[in-house]
């Protein structure tokens, strides 16, 4: 093996969690609408008066074509459909337990370290990045670390919906620094807990799920499906479109937990306006450092947010329709799930790559952030 061969570092392993509940867009509607009727009702008098504004109905239809969702997993579906509560009902662990965010991430962690023909022993580092962790410390990765047995050292990192890509350029640069053998990136979105189900124009967003990828020197891998990671690119720009305020200083604040304004919100036609043109240019000034057009990728992984926003980034940079092969689409079922959906993406359509195909993962989101890795299949 060349010594540029033996340095080149890869993605060897891809896991993916769904957790066994699912919510489809008729029984979130059917809720949802429910709920208003009450609401409005309840303050008909203050309605009528012009100090607060009735709640509109909302419908399957609209969700699917204002974002292309279908359906989302989530983990625990009690609560949310109940128009007296109307967000999920977790029971709480003692810290003695293993955390729910922790539960789901190891799942996700053993498949990825299976698909990669690895054991715990192999495994230096462990990355947990997502857009929420369930509390501050300890930290989650350090938890999953303990449960899996691995040696070394592990942390959190929260990027919002880039995390995944953020993440996953950490893990490359330990091992290219030869600071960590292999290195596990874990991305367990935890997000139903955030999410305002009572907001028409947000409540159908998010779903749960985790994933996880090995990331190791092309020196140590066996297994059947390997990418070389050719390189990171990564950018951050400051807006507040998009939104999540509750936090430990919440407490201090002496403010409401369940204010619309400490949940998931954003101005979504902004984030439209504003991140499709500088996704589509940042994936074409990243493919083009290695003397590539968009016409070179086999495979485009996109960030899963909205199918809108995917079929306008990918029309920018190939000049027409990218094809479900070229750019595949996952949030139908899954709906967004933060950082996580391009990871799914690759998940599920990675295995008919031939030797010599060039891939490019992507994610973007609140910040605004965007991170992408140009790939190939070994």
């Amino acid at each position: 093996m060349s010594q540029a061969a033996s340095q080149a570092v890869v993605i060897s392993g891809s896991g993916l969690w769904t957790p066994s509940h699912s919510i489809s867009n008729e029984e979130l509607v059917s809720a949802y609408n429910a709920w208003a009727d009450k609401y409005n009702q309840t303050n008909q008098a203050a309605i009528e008066a012009g100090t607060l504004e009735a709640k509109p109905h909302s419908s399957a239809e609209f969700i699917e074509k204002a974002s292309g969702i279908k359906s989302r997993f989530i983990y625990c579906k009690d609560g949310v459909l109940d128009i007296d509560r109307m967000y999920p009902h977790f029971a709480e662990r003692g810290d003695e337990q293993v955390s729910q965010q922790a539960e789901i991430a190891i799942e996700a962690a053993k498949a990825a370290l299976k698909a990669a023909n690895k054991q715990p022993q192999d495994i230096d580092a462990v990355i947990v990045s997502c857009a929420y962790t369930q509390r501050a410390y300890p930290a989650i990765a350090i938890e999953v670390q303990e449960a899996l047995g691995i040696e070394g050292f592990g942390f959190d990192m929260l990027v919002a919906c880039s995390a995944a890509t953020f993440g996953l350029h950490r893990a490359y640069e330990m091992v290219k620094a030869g600071t960590a053998r292999a290195v596990l990136v874990i991305n367990p979105e935890l997000v139903s807990p955030q999410i305002n189900y009572t907001d028409r124009d947000s409540h159908f967003i998010f779903g749960d799920v985790a994933t996880a990828k090995v990331v190791e020197s092309a020196a140590t891998a066996s297994s059947e499906h390997q990418f070389e990671i050719l390189s990171t690119k990564a950018v951050t720009k400051f807006s507040n479109n998009i939104r999540s305020n509750f936090g430990f200083m919440s407490r201090a604040q002496d403010t409401d937990p369940f204010a619309v304004d400490k949940l998931f919100h954003q101005n979504g036609r902004s984030v439209f306006k504003e991140v499709c043109p500088m996704a589509a240019a940042h994936l074409e000034s990243h493919v083009a450092q290695h003397g590539l057009g968009a016409a070179d990728v086999r495979r485009w992984w996109l960030h899963q947010a909205n199918i809108n926003m995917n079929l306008l980034i990918a029309k920018k940079l190939l000049g027409r329709e990218a094809s479900s092969d070229e750019a595949p689409i996952v949030l139908d079922r899954y709906a967004n799930t933060a950082s996580a959906g391009s990871m799914i993406a690759f998940n599920l359509h990675h295995q008919d790559m031939q030797s010599g195909d060039v891939g490019v993962l992507c994610s973007f989101g609140a910040g605004y952030s965007i991170g992408s890795l140009v790939i190939r299949k070994r």
